[in-house]
């Protein structure tokens, strides 16, 4: 019985000193572990993206701890990374500190033009062909490119007017010689009977500057060719006004101190690619009464009336179409003093083209 309790009594002894062993000190030992865990834990999921962390990395820091945060990427060797093998499905990107990743911070140098710079000729051409020649070739080039000269002739209104019985002719049209800004301008009209001939007619010699890209001042002389021939100086504007309105203003100073005007606007507009229908109106004014040519001071004569033509081609186009012409004022009654009606429906047959 004494002898069966021995061991049992031995075993208890060596057991109280082990079971009275004091644990206060693993506290301080976790800490440490613990960080260094955490480190290894960072490590390891960089490790497991195939990045080469450097050896020490989680050692025991010398000064104030380490934050895994500052870890320089730029120094990891990413040629030996091994992406096929990275499980990036199974990363947790929401525990990884990405702020702190950065690459190299080298700055790049903003270094001054070489001395060289600028030495040269304005073009490389001048250095091969001489400045001489290359000068003359961009003459060319700037004169084929939109700086050349061009000439056309349009005859607007050449038309036959059935005007209840004293039918009659009008011719209204222009030729031009120039470039984009400047031109000269050949413009003449005329109207009359097939009994009585020529009634009014008169030609004009202009300059004409282009004042805008839709605009062209002019200026010249204009003469009568029919009543008292009259020379007058001639100061307009003509161009495209907004929604393609053509529009053409004349004001004119006679040799004998008369000063008068003109303006008209006519718009194309297209029913199909080759029918077109163009209203147009005009008016004349006078500053004073000139009994001699039938003008009344004040609003002249009214012209408004309609064409439509087709285009059989776009240079040549025979139209049909109506206008109605009123005298006003002191015209009308010279009109009345002459025998004429001061109002006139004309039905005009004719044609349109230009080259």
């Amino acid at each position: 019985m004494r002898t069966a309790l021995l061991p049992g009594i031995a075993m208890s002894a060596l057991a109280s000193p082990v079971a009275a062993q004091d644990h206060s000190m693993h506290g301080s030992h976790g800490e440490p572990a613990q960080d260094q865990t955490e480190c290894e834990k960072e490590a390891a999921r960089h490790r497991a993206m195939g990045h080469a962390v450097p050896a020490g990395e989680c050692a025991p820091p010398e000064s104030p701890e380490k934050d895994r945060a500052e870890m320089d990427h730029a120094q990891m060797d990413h040629s030996e990374m091994d992406h096929s093998q990275m499980d990036h499905g199974a990363m947790n990107h929401s525990e990884m500190d990405h702020g702190a990743m950065h690459g190299s911070e080298a700055e790049i140098p903003i270094l001054p033009p070489p001395p060289s710079a600028g030495s040269g000729p304005p073009t490389a051409a001048d250095a091969i062909w001489g400045v001489d020649a290359m000068r003359d070739s961009r003459g060319a080039l700037a004169r084929d490119g939109g700086g050349m000269m061009t000439s056309g002739l349009i005859l607007d209104r050449f038309e036959y007017r059935f005007r209840g019985g004293e039918d009659g002719f009008l011719w209204d049209g222009d030729a031009w010689y120039g470039g984009d800004l400047n031109r000269v301008w050949l413009e003449s009209e005329g109207e009359g009977d097939f009994e009585g001939g020529v009634e009014d007619a008169d030609v004009a010699l202009l300059y004409g500057r282009a004042i805008s890209p839709w605009f062209d001042l002019q200026a010249g002389v204009r003469q009568d060719l029919t009543g008292p021939k009259r020379t007058y100086l001639d100061l307009g504007i003509q161009g495209l006004a907004p929604y393609l309105f053509e529009v053409e203003a004349d004001v004119y100073v006679s040799n004998k101190g008369d000063v008068t005007a003109t303006a008209e606007v006519e718009l194309d507009q297209r029913i199909t690619q080759r029918l077109v229908i163009q209203p147009r109106a005009e008016v004349s004014l006078s500053a004073q009464d000139v009994p001699e040519l039938g003008i009344g001071a004040g609003l002249d004569t009214i012209e408004a009336g309609v064409r439509l033509r087709y285009e059989i081609a776009r240079e040549f186009a025979p139209y049909i179409g109506i206008e109605q012409e009123w005298k006003t004022g002191g015209s009308a009654d010279y009109a009345r003093d002459a025998g004429e009606d001061p109002s006139a429906t004309n039905y005009v047959l004719g044609v349109h083209f230009w080259f």
